[in-house]
C-alpha cells in the first residue's frame, strides 16, 4: 500500500502520507498546487503535469498528498506549521531511503520547497519553484483560503479544538515571511542550485519570485511559461535545469 504511517512529533498521533514513486534515477520530489488541499490529482491544473512531462527524464518521481489533503490524514494542533510538513515530506524520503533528492513544487509547494532548502542543504540537490506563494498585501487571501480547507473537514474531525484550528491559521499564514515558510534572512547564502518559473497573480505575486531570485545564489527564472508557446518553453526549460543537476550529481538523465 503506497502509505507511510508515523507518529507526529507533537502529539504522537498516527500520520499517514499517500505517496506515489514512478521511475528511477535521481530521486525528485513533487509537492503539487492547491494551498491546503496540496495533493497529487491537483497537478492535472498545470500547465503541465510533471508526471507525465518529467517521466522519460530519467528520474524517480516522488509525489505525495500533504497531510490532511487528497488520501493523507494526520493530526491537527496548535503548534503545527510549515516544519510539519517539512517533518512528512523528509519522514517520506527517509522512509523511501532517499537521502540526495531534487525537489519541485508549485504555488504552496514553492514555499515547502524553499524550506526544505533551508532545513536540509546537504540534502537537496536543486529546487524548481513553479509560481510560489507569497506574501505582498494579500494575507487575507490566504486566510480565507484557510478558512474554506477547514470547513470542510469540521464536520469529520471532531478531534481537533477551536485552539488547534486557530494556531495552525496563524502559524501558517500569520507571519510576516515573504514566502511564509521562509525568508531572506533564511535564503541568503542558500547555495542550492533554483529555477524560479515567475507567477503572476493574487496568490502568487510575482514580488515573491523576484525575490527568491535575489535571495538565492545563481537562482535562474523563467518569466513567461504558462500559456500558449510559453509552455513548452517553460517545459523545455526544467528539462535542461534538471539536466544540469543531475549532471552536477554524477547522475545521467535523459533531459533536453
Amino acid at each position: 500500500m503506497p502509505f507511510l504511517s508515523y507518529p507526529d512529533a507533537d502529539t504522537g498521533r498516527p500520520v499517514r502520507l499517500w505517496h506515489e514513486v514512478i521511475g528511477s534515477g535521481l530521486p525528485l520530489l513533487l509537492i503539487a498546487p492547491g494551498g491546503m488541499k496540496s495533493a497529487i490529482p491537483l497537478w492535472r491544473n498545470a500547465p503541465w503535469n510533471p508526471l507525465q512531462a518529467w517521466a522519460d527524464a530519467g528520474f524517480q518521481l516522488i509525489a505525495m498528498d500533504q497531510r490532511n489533503a487528497g488520501q493523507s490524514t494526520g493530526p491537527i494542533h496548535s503548534a503545527h506549521s510549515w516544519h510539519t510538513f517539512a517533518e512528512d515530506q523528509l519522514a517520506l524520503l527517509d522512509h523511501l531511503g532517499v537521502d540526495r533528492f531534487v525537489v519541485a513544487g508549485m504555488c504552496i509547494g514553492g514555499a515547502y520547497s524553499a524550506q526544505l532548502a533551508v532545513r536540509v542543504p546537504e540534502r537537496v540537490a536543486g529546487m524548481v519553484l513553479m509560481q510560489t506563494i507569497g506574501l505582498d498585501g494579500n494575507r487575507d487571501a490566504f486566510l480565507q483560503m484557510y478558512d474554506g480547507w477547514m470547513t470542510g473537514l469540521l464536520a469529520e474531525r471532531t478531534d481537533v479544538g477551536e485552539e488547534d484550528w486557530a494556531g495552525l491559521r496563524k502559524n501558517m499564514y500569520g507571519n510576516d515571511k515573504y514566502l511564509f515558510s521562509c525568508d531572506s534572512a533564511d535564503l541568503k547564502g542558500c547555495t542550492v542550485p533554483a529555477l524560479v518559473l515567475k507567477g503572476n497573480d493574487l496568490y502568487h505575486p510575482a514580488s515573491a519570485s523576484l525575490q527568491v531570485l535575489k535571495d538565492v545564489a545563481g537562482a535562474e527564472l523563467v518569466e513567461e511559461w504558462k500559456t500558449g508557446d510559453q509552455v513548452e518553453t517553460g517545459l523545455a526549460a526544467t528539462r535542461r535545469f534538471l539536466g544540469r543537476v543531475a549532471a552536477a550529481e554524477g547522475v545521467r538523465s535523459t533531459t533536453r
